[in-house]
This record gives structure tokens, C-alpha cells and sequence, in this order.
């Protein structure tokens, strides 16, 4: 059964809280589906070709249809030529869109959080905070954890810990509304505040 640490107030470990057996019996196919929609979601879907309706010019054949010796051609937008319309080019219009229902997103995020409880990875404290706002105070928190990157879940961040935080490019400071399965999947490690644990266990 997988268990998620218990930090006292000096990142400390002091005891460990089991994961609900549920949680063991999560098809890992709803973080695939998840993450598949997450991304395509965030793509930019800026890449735009013209066909050859919206290529400029070409009214006119470019030359008479016999006599010339050379292939016909109707218009300067062909495909065929250079600076010509693109057959089948990649469009704006284009919806990536994917849907994945509320309970694959809920399921999915708690198997990523079971899973980073596996593996020794998820943290859980009473508070986290650096009252300083300084970020050499927060790169001590990440440095007690000896995690290469972390996720902290704060139930209400406040400006001096954001401020702390902010810098760090191998922390992600988030509120309970912004967590899901991707984020969490993405990161090393997940610190997160007991209130918060304690409500996504119990709606789990």
C-alpha cells in the first residue's frame, strides 16, 4: 500500500498516512487520456497554409493553351507552381479538442497522486510558507526535500511566499482550483498542505 509522508515543521519526516486501497485499483489509461487531452488542449494552433482560392493573383492563364510546346497551365495559384496554393496544408480552423469526462479527470488525478505516494514523493505538511518572501528561504525548503523538482499545493498562497516561490524554475506553486493530473505527473515530487490532502481524499 502506498503512504504519503507527514512533514513536521522543520521538513522533517515524522510519520507516514496510507493512501486509500481504492486508489491501487485506478486504471492508469484515465492519466493517459487526461494528459493526451491536456496537451492538445494548450497547443498554440497558430500554423496556417493558403489553398489556391486564398493565394493572390492568378486571374489571368499564363499562357495560350497549344502551340507553346509545354504543359498547360490555368493559373499561377496551381499547387503545381512555386508561390501556389498548398494542397491540404495545416489550417487554424483545425479543433484539437479532446473530451475526457469528470470522473476520468478525478480518477486520473488521484492515480497520480497514488503514484508519486509509491514513490516515496508526496509530502504532506500542516503549512507552507516563507514569511520573508525571499527565494534563497524557499530553495531551503526544496533543498531538505532533495528533490530535483516539486509541486506545492497551498490552500490560500499569500504574496510573500508567492514572491519566494517565483523565481525558482523547479518549483510550481499552485492553489487547490489550479492542481490536476498533469501537473502533478509532471513533477519529482508534490508538497502539499494537510487541508487540502485531507478534502481530495475525502471527494475521492
Amino acid at each position: 500500500m502506498s503512504e504519503a509522508i507527514i512533514l513536521n515543521e522543520n521538513l522533517e519526516k515524522s510519520s507516514t498516512i496510507p493512501m486509500p486501497k481504492s486508489y491501487a485499483d485506478i486504471n492508469p489509461h484515465n492519466l493517459y487520456l487526461y494528459t493526451k487531452a491536456y496537451l492538445a488542449a494548450i497547443r498554440a494552433n497558430s500554423a496556417s497554409t493558403k489553398t489556391r482560392s486564398e493565394v493572390r493573383g492568378g486571374g489571368k492563364k499564363p499562357w495560350g493553351q497549344k502551340g507553346r510546346g509545354s504543359a498547360r497551365a490555368g493559373s499561377r495559384r496551381s499547387p503545381l507552381w512555386v508561390g501556389g496554393g498548398v494542397i491540404f496544408g495545416p489550417s487554424s480552423d483545425r479543433n484539437y479538442f479532446q473530451k475526457v469526462n469528470k470522473k476520468q479527470k478525478k480518477l486520473a488525478l488521484l492515480y497520480a497522486l497514488n503514484q508519486k505516494a509509491a514513490s516515496g514523493a508526496l509530502f504532506v505538511v500542516d503549512n507552507i510558507a516563507v514569511e520573508s518572501g525571499k527565494t534563497k528561504d524557499a530553495a531551503k525548503i526544496v533543498e531538505k526535500l532533495n528533490v530535483r523538482d516539486v509541486l506545492i499545493i497551498k490552500e490560500l498562497i499569500d504574496e510573500k511566499t508567492f514572491l519566494a516561490f517565483r523565481n525558482l524554475s523547479n518549483c510550481y506553486l499552485v492553489e487547490p482550483n489550479e492542481i490536476n493530473a498533469y501537473v502533478v505527473a509532471t513533477y519529482r515530487a508534490v508538497i502539499i498542505e494537510k487541508s487540502v490532502f485531507e478534502t481530495l481524499v475525502r471527494e475521492g
